[in-house]
C-alpha cells in the first residue's frame, strides 16, 4: 500500500509502493554502511576447511619427553650407585659420578650465569650444571618455555597424572579465575626470593660459595632429601601429587619458581603461537585443550608467559592453516615454521651446549675421589657458608 511522506511545507504526500522501492534502492547503494535495525543478522559460517597432512607434535613430543624421563632416571640410578660407593668408604660398586645430576639445581645455575657475565669465566665446580641451565634458558627464549613441556621430567609426569584423571574421569577440576590468578603469583614469589638472593650475592661471595664443602655435596643433600623423607615431607609431596592428579599441571602452574623463571624469559622469545582468523571457525577446541587454560580461541598471537609451547591447541585444531608457531618474517610479517623445526631446535641447543662443554673439558668436576669419599657420607652435616663481599 502507500506510505505518507511529507513534502518540504509539511503537507502529507502519498508515494506509491514502487517509487518508495526505488528510493531505498538508492539509499542502501549510496550508503552501504546503514544498518537494517528490522533485520536480525547472524555471524557468517565459515566453512571448514579440513587439515590435509597429518598432525605429529604430540607424538613427537611424546618421545623427546620419553627420551629425557629415561635419560633423567639412568642419571638418577648412577649418581645413587655413586653416592653409596663414597658412603661405603670406596667398597662398592664404583661408578663415575653423572655430571648431569646438576641440571636439578636451578639455583645454582643461576648463581654461575651471574658469574659468568661478570668474570667471563666458567666456573670450576658443577659447571655441567651452568651448561644446562643456559642450554635450558636459551630453548625457552627461543621456542616459548618448551623446557617445561618437552624436556622436563617433572613436567612430563605432572602432564600425564592429569591426563590420566581426565581418562579415568572424563574431565579436570578447573579453580575459580580469583582463585587461578592469586596461586599463580605463588610461583613468582618464590623466584622472587631467589632472585633477591643471588642479586645481593658479590661475584666473590659467588666463588666462595662454589668453593666451599656445601655446595661440593648440594647435589647429595637434594638426593637425601628424597632418601630420608620425613613424615610431613612426605605428606607434602602425596598432597602435590595428588593435587597434580585432579588440577593440570599444579606444580608446575602454580609453585614451581623455574618454571616462572623461564616463563618470563619466554616473554621476549620470537616464536608465538599465531591464528589465523580467517580459516578460524571458532569452534573454541584450542582454548580448551590449552593446559594453561589459555584463551587461544580469542586472541590473535599468544604472548603469555604461561604459554608452554607444547602445541596441544595446534593439534586439536581441525582448521586447515589456522594455528601453528610462527616466526617473524618482516616487520609486519610472520613465517610458519613446521612442528619438527622446533624438535630439531631444541635438540641442536641441547646438544649442541653439552657436546661444546664435553669437548672443552669442562663438563666434569675434576675433584680428587678422596674429597668425595670425605664429604659424601657427612653430606648432611655440611653447613651452608656465611659468605662474604669481595
Amino acid at each position: 500500500m502507500p506510505v505518507v511522506q511529507r513534502n518540504i511545507s509539511g503537507s502529507p504526500v502519498l508515494v506509491p509502493n514502487d517509487i518508495e522501492g526505488a528510493v531505498q534502492d538508492a539509499i542502501e547503494s549510496v550508503s552501504p554502511f546503514l544498518v537494517d535495525t528490522k533485520k536480525t543478522s547472524k555471524p557468517a559460517h565459515k566453512k571448514l576447511i579440513r587439515r590435509g597432512n597429518r598432525e605429529y607434535s604430540q607424538p613427537l613430543r611424546f618421545a623427546v619427553q620419553l627420551f629425557f624421563v629415561a635419560l633423567n632416571l639412568w642419571i638418577g640410578v648412577q649418581f645413587y650407585l655413586w653416592v653409596r660407593w663414597a658412603e661405603s668408604g670406596g667398597r662398592a660398586l664404583e661408578v663415575s659420578r653423572p655430571a648431569g645430576v646438576e641440571g636439578w639445581l636451578p639455583i645454582e645455575g643461576l648463581m654461575q650465569s651471574k658469574y659468568f657475565l661478570f668474570t667471563g669465566q666458567v666456573p670450576r665446580v658443577h659447571a655441567a650444571g651452568f651448561f644446562l641451565f643456559v642450554s635450558f634458558l636459551i630453548i625457552s627464549f627461543v621456542f616459548r618455555k618448551s623446557f617445561c613441556s618437552w624436556l622436563c621430567p617433572v613436567g612430563t609426569v605432572s602432564e600425564y597424572l592429569w591426563k590420566f584423571d581426565r581418562y579415568t574421569f572424563r574431565r579436570n577440576f578447573q579453580l575459580p579465575r580469583w582463585a587461578d590468578i592469586a596461586l599463580r603469583s605463588l610461583k613468582y614469589i618464590l623466584l622472587s626470593f631467589f632472585a633477591y638472593a643471588v642479586a645481593s650475592m658479590s661475584v666473590g661471595a659467588i666463588a666462595q660459595f662454589l668453593g666451599s664443602s656445601y655446595a661440593l655435596v648440594v647435589d647429595v643433600r637434594m638426593l637425601n632429601f628424597f632418601r630420608y623423607l620425613g613424615g610431613t615431607t612426605a605428606f607434602v609431596v602425596l598432597g602435590l601429587v595428588i593435587a597434580s592428579i585432579f588440577v593440570q599441571n599444579f606444580w608446575c602452574r602454580y609453585l614451581c619458581p623455574y618454571g616462572a623463571f623461564l616463563g618470563l624469559a619466554s616473554l621476549l622469545s620470537p616464536a608465538r603461537i599465531t591464528r589465523n582468523l580467517g580459516t578460524c571457525i571458532d569452534c573454541a577446541k584450542c582454548a580448551k585443550a590449552c593446559p594453561s587454560t589459555l584463551p587461544v580461541d580469542k586472541l590473535v598471537q599468544i604472548r603469555s608467559a604461561e604459554c608452554t609451547g607444547c602445541l596441544e591447541c595446534v593439534a586439536v585444531c581441525p582448521a586447515n592453516n589456522t594455528l601453528a608457531v610462527s616466526l617473524p618474517a618482516g616487520l609486519r610479517t610472520r613465517r610458519v615454521i613446521p612442528v619438527w623445526t622446533m624438535a630439531a631446535g631444541i635438540a641442536i641447543v641441547f646438544c649442541g651446549l653439552v657436546g661444546y662443554a664435553k669437548i672443552t673439558g669442562q663438563w666434569n668436576t675434576e675433584l680428587p675421589q678422596q674429597v668425595y669419599l670425605q664429604l659424601v657420607p657427612n653430606a648432611n652435616e655440611q653447613r651452608h657458608p656465611t659468605v662474604t663481599g669481595d
